[in-house]
């Protein structure tokens, strides 16, 4: 199932995966430090929700309360719950 997450409060936009499962791929980020976020969809390819979750909830970008990688780990959760929701 493909997903779009509207982010708040970072310098991205959006971000774009596919979820199959719990394992995300594909994952695009609209906005934001494009190297960095190409970086880390190439590394999370393939993980499951709980391994972004625990790896990157909570982490933060200057005095900002999130980062882009934060709302990734929100996103997945979202995305996983909406897919759960759909397929009843």
């Amino acid at each position: 199932m493909h997903y779009t997450y509207r982010t708040r409060n970072t310098c991205s936009t959006l971000i774009d995966l596919d979820i199959e499962g719990n394992v995300i791929r594909n994952v695009a980020f609209t906005g934001g430090c494009n190297g960095n976020l190409k970086a880390i969809s190439k590394l999370v390819d393939g993980m499951t929700v709980e391994q972004i979750e625990s790896t990157l909830l909570g982490n933060t970008c200057g005095p900002r309360p999130t980062s882009c990688a934060d709302q990734l780990a929100r996103a997945v959760r979202q995305a996983y719950e909406a897919e759960q929701a759909a397929n009843g």
